[in-house]
């Protein structure tokens, strides 16, 4: 079995655009950066945070889909990315037809977590899993194998609409299939301090939520938008900018969590 030390994250939420590829790859980037070992499962078919780490289309042999088939495991399949310390099991199309093929599987909601539970992944000190902007088969896999889930939020009129959504799937799935689950965070992405509405989601959302808000704004940053384009996370590709420091302090906050969590 997986190492008890090692942390499954899965950074969720079913709306698009709110930054969470972004945010798999940098929060990855800065943890790998501090010593952890990380892995990034990437279970969006479309491959975004694989291609964002450089990884090319043509070198995905094996992918997450071969993980959740358990065809092959996590060794077989992890591929090294430019980033020391820092390795993805990458994504590929084939993840389009996986809920189709898998539906009628009695353990259809624990193939990922049984896989990531394997000796294999202990070597890993933080496991980021990033999911498809929907609640399907691939979400409901990454949440039923995590210890907890993280969620970045656009600073926009309809941010905690979706929330309340993103909420209640997750309390969905600690009753019935993983108990333990709960929320590392919710993380503000997009800020820009020269937007009223920004401020006031920022307000709303602390309001609503407290402790579970992370301190760390991410704002918006042309920098960090550049990066995928060029195969690399914002961290590698500028660190000066604000977007990547930012990014380097709420892995700051993410390890002072799970060092508050140890101690309790």
């Amino acid at each position: 079995m997986a190492s008890l030390s090692n942390r499954i994250i899965t950074i969720a939420n079913q709306k698009g655009g709110v930054g969470k590829t972004t945010t798999a790859i940098n929060l990855a980037t800065a943890l790998a950066a501090i010593g952890e070992r990380v892995l990034i499962v990437d279970l969006d078919p479309q491959g975004n945070a694989s291609t964002g780490l450089g990884i090319d289309r043509r070198d995905r042999k094996l992918s997450s889909y071969d993980l959740l088939m358990g065809t092959h495991g996590i060794a077989e399949i992890a591929q090294q990315t430019a980033v020391p310390n820092l390795s993805i099991l990458p994504s590929t199309m084939d993840l389009l037809g996986i809920e189709m093929e898998i539906a009628g599987a009695s353990d259809r909601v624990f193939r990922l977590r049984r896989a990531l539970f394997a000796d294999d992944a202990a070597e890993y000190s933080y496991i980021l899993v990033d999911c498809p902007p929907s609640f399907n088969l691939l979400t409901m896999n990454a949440m039923t194998a995590a210890h907890s889930v993280l969620v970045p939020l656009q600073c926009e009129f309809f941010a905690l609409e979706g929330l309340s959504q993103l909420l209640e799937t997750v309390d969905q799935i600690r009753r019935t299939v993983n108990p333990s689950l709960d929320i590392q965070g919710i993380v503000l992405t997009m800020y820009d301090a020269r937007n009223n509405l920004a401020l006031q989601v920022v307000n709303d959302v602390r309001t609503h939520l407290g402790e579970k808000v992370y301190h760390t704004l991410i704002p918006r940053n042309v920098r960090v938008s550049e990066a995928p384009s060029y195969g690399k996370p914002a961290i590698l590709y500028d660190l000066k900018c604000a977007g990547s420091q930012a990014y380097l302090q709420l892995a700051s906050e993410v390890i002072q969590r799970e060092r508050q969590r140890k101690a309790a």
